[in-house]
């Protein structure tokens, strides 16, 4: 069965015109209707935009069986870290922990492992990192440091540096 006839039937079966997948998935009705009938072949993210609009899993444009085809699991065993073991139990409770985090904290840890990523120049070692308040924000600079312990004075911030 080709993929325009399928998505006519399932369409028929829905009830639903071309108008109403047009209003739903942003599409144009001639361009539905030029899949339909086989003149256009959609691309895959075409597809589940229709299969969204019309509230059918994304297989069953491509399937013809009457029940679901059977799932097996996806093994991805490359042997790199988190494959096995320890990594692999480890790995496996960051991912739970992290569905359960908010998605503005997501976005921070990522944001956060993303700059520890990052190559940065080491800093020598007579300089120290001086966190300077700055309104509701804190600067991180580095300042140079001589032997034993300094009192440092930035725009009226007290900042010591003990080392």
């Amino acid at each position: 069965m080709l993929i325009g006839e399928k998505l006519r039937a399932l369409r028929a079966q829905k009830k639903m015109s071309q108008g109403e997948i047009e209003k739903r998935t942003g599409l144009l009705r001639c361009y539905i209707s030029r899949v339909e009938n086989g003149h256009t072949v959609p691309a895959i993210e075409t597809l589940e935009k229709i299969s969204r609009a019309l509230s059918v899993p994304l297989y069953q444009i491509f399937y013809d069986g009457e029940k679901p085809p059977p799932q097996h699991p996806v093994k991805f065993d490359d042997g790199g870290w988190g494959c096995s073991g320890r990594d692999a139990r480890i790995l496996s409770r960051f991912r739970r922990l992290l569905e359960r985090t908010p998605e503005a904290n997501r976005r921070l840890l990522f944001c956060i492992a993303q700059k520890m990523s990052e190559k940065k120049p080491t800093r020598p070692k007579n300089a120290a990192l001086v966190a300077v308040p700055r309104g509701r924000r804190a600067r991180v600079v580095v300042l140079p440091v001589r032997r034993g312990r300094r009192k440092i004075n930035l725009r009226g911030s007290a900042i010591r540096d003990l080392r």
